[in-house]
């Protein structure tokens, strides 16, 4: 027996006994008189942009216009007339040079101000974490209260990739000088609507 198999086989002998998981229903999640204002509030703390809607043009007219420097954008919403679709066979490495992506989010989480995107909406899973600016399309209704109920909507789901995503990418230094867009997107911007 070598040295690996001797701490794996250590390691499986000395294991502690199986508990039961806590029951989560006595924990007492957050829940807001208006998780909407709330989801809000929260992504623009963090540094995103929200903006309500009445149709998908104001998406277009405004990414136009506010990133009006950049020429590469790209989206997964077909709606989107003008501006590229993504298709998920590309290789993923073209996506080096994209600075504005514009998809869908299937939910956003009021206590954190996080919006859940999957492989269907992304399309490529590298997509938002690659571009400069990430743009997100929220319908106003499926927006939730907490992590508990975010959970509870993918929970019983199939799907091979899924993500929480919260604002701009963010890091500090131990000084505490902050960098936007130091592992992904610079900017995020949801856009709400009915």
């Amino acid at each position: 027996m070598n040295s690996r198999e001797k701490i794996l086989s250590a390691i499986k002998t000395n294991q502690p006994q199986l508990q039961q998981l806590p029951a989560l229903e006595q924990l007492a999640a957050v829940r807001y008189e208006d998780k909407l204002q709330q989801f809000i509030a929260v992504l623009k703390t963090i540094g995103g942009t929200v903006i309500e809607i009445s149709n998908t043009n104001e998406i277009i007219e405004y990414v136009k216009y506010t990133f009006n420097d950049h020429q590469n954008y790209v989206t997964t919403l077909p709606q989107l007339e003008g501006i590229n679709q993504l298709d998920e066979n590309l290789d993923p490495h073209i996506l080096e040079n994209i600075e504005v992506a514009i998809v869908n989010a299937l939910f956003g989480v009021a206590e954190n101000g996080s919006v859940w995107l999957t492989d269907d909406e992304m399309k490529i899973r590298a997509l938002p974490f690659i571009c400069q600016h990430l743009v997100v399309l929220l319908d106003k209704k499926s927006v939730v209260n907490n992590m508990h109920e975010a959970y509870n909507l993918i929970g019983n789901n199939t799907y091979e990739f899924g993500v929480f995503i919260a604002g701009p990418s963010k890091t500090a230094d131990i000084e505490q000088s902050l960098v936007l867009g130091a592992h992904g997107p610079k900017t995020m911007t949801v856009f709400l609507c009915n």
